[in-house]
C-alpha cells in the first residue's frame, strides 16, 4: 500500500518567482552545505534555472515557505524532448516536506507524459551520494541506480604549456554563427545519443538556453576538425568561476570513429593551458563513470582528481 504524504500544516506551496532567487538560494545552499560542505551554486544560477527555457515555473516548480515566507523545500519537473523524459529535483532538510515535493513533482511528471500522449514515462534525477535520507526515499519508490558521476578537478600551481593539436587537426575556437552553431549542436548529438540523462533538444531551444546562461558566451565552444568535418568539441563555461576559482568544462565529445586518436586528451590539456593563463586556481568538470568511452581514466591520467560524487537514479512509470 502507497502512503500519500501530506504537506505539514503551517507550509504553502506555490510557484518560484525570480525574485525568489536569493531566497531560495540561501535554502538550497542551507541543504547541500549540510550533505557536501559547500553550496554547489550560485544566486544567477537559482535565478536562471526558474526562466530556464522548457521550464514553465507556473506548472512545474513548486516553492514550500513557512513562517515569514522563508522557504523550506523546492521541488521541479522538467520536461526533456517530447516530455517521454522529465527530470525531477528536489531540495529540503524537512523529510515530510521532501515527501510530499517528491509525491508532487511524480504527479507533474505523469501529467507531461498524459499531455504528450505516452502511455509511460522515464523520469530521472540525480543526487549526491551523500545525500542518505534521499537516496532511501527514491529506493523506497522502486527508483534505480542508473549511473554514478565524479567531479573530477585538477590544480593550476604554475603555468601549463599550450599544447600542439594532433597531426592533421584543424582548431576552430568559438561558434559564431549559424552555420557553426548547427554544427556543434549536431555533433554533440551525434556523440550523446543514448546515454544517461541525455535528451535532444530542439535546436532553437539549445540556441536559447545557452544564450540564457550569464556563465557562457560562444567563444567558449571549441570544435576539431579533419579533413574540413567537425569530429570533436569541448564546451567550456564559468560555471565554477564564482564558488571555486576553477574553469569548467561542461561537455567533452568525440566522434566513435576518431577516438583513440589524441583529441580528448589536447582539448582537455588545451582548456587547462587557458585556465592557468588566466590565473585561475583549477580546472574541473563532472564525468559519467557509466560513458561508453573510457572518459574517467582519461582524466585522472592527465592529472585530475575526484573531488564529489553524485548519482543518476531512474525510474519507468505509467501515466494513468
Amino acid at each position: 500500500m502507497t502512503t500519500v504524504a501530506v504537506l505539514p500544516d503551517g507550509y504553502i506551496v506555490r510557484p518560484p518567482e525570480p525574485a525568489d532567487a536569493a531566497a531560495l538560494f540561501a535554502m538550497l545552499a542551507d541543504c547541500n552545505s549540510a550533505l557536501i560542505g559547500s553550496a554547489d551554486g550560485t544566486v544567477t544560477e537559482v535565478a536562471e534555472g526558474i526562466v530556464e527555457p522548457g521550464f514553465d515555473r507556473r506548472t512545474d516548480g513548486f516553492l514550500v515557505v513557512g513562517g515569514g515566507g522563508r522557504p523550506v523545500g523546492y521541488g521541479t519537473a522538467s520536461g526533456l524532448g517530447d516530455r517521454q523524459v522529465v527530470d525531477i529535483q528536489v531540495w529540503s532538510r524537512t523529510p515530510e516536506v521532501a515527501a510530499w515535493l517528491y509525491g508532487r513533482t511524480m504527479d507533474r511528471a505523469r501529467e507531461m507524459g498524459r499531455e504528450n500522449g505516452h502511455a509511460e514515462i522515464t523520469v530521472e534525477t540525480d543526487v549526491y551520494r551523500a545525500d542518505e535520507p534521499q537516496r532511501a526515499l527514491l529506493a523506497g519508490h522502486s527508483f534505480t541506480n542508473g549511473t554514478t558521476y565524479h567531479r573530477m578537478r585538477i590544480d593550476h600551481h604554475e603555468p601549463v604549456a599550450m599544447p600542439a593539436p594532433p597531426p592533421g587537426v584543424v582548431v576552430r575556437r568559438g561558434a559564431w554563427d549559424d552555420t557553426s552553431r548547427w554544427t556543434a549542436h549536431e555533433l554533440i548529438i551525434e556523440c550523446f545519443q543514448g546515454q544517461f540523462g541525455f535528451v535532444v533538444r530542439p535546436h532553437e531551444e539549445w540556441i536559447e538556453y545557452l544564450e540564457l546562461l550569464s556563465t557562457f558566451d560562444w567563444s567558449q565552444m571549441t570544435l576539431l576538425e579533419v579533413d574540413g568535418r567537425a569530429v570533436a568539441l569541448r564546451k567550456c563555461t564559468d560555471a565554477h568561476l564564482e564558488t571555486d576559482d576553477c574553469g569548467y568544462v561542461g561537455m567533452l565529445c568525440v566522434l566513435e570513429e576518431f577516438r583513440g586518436r589524441g583529441l580528448a586528451r589536447f582539448l582537455l590539456q588545451d582548456a587547462f593551458a587557458h585556465d592557468a593563463a588566466a590565473r585561475r586556481s583549477g580546472t574541473m568538470l563532472d564525468v559519467d563513470t557509466n560513458n561508453p568511452t573510457p572518459a574517467l581514466g582519461l582524466y585522472l591520467a592527465v592529472g585530475m582528481e575526484p573531488v564529489l560524487v553524485s548519482e543518476g537514479w531512474i525510474r519507468v512509470v505509467p501515466v494513468s
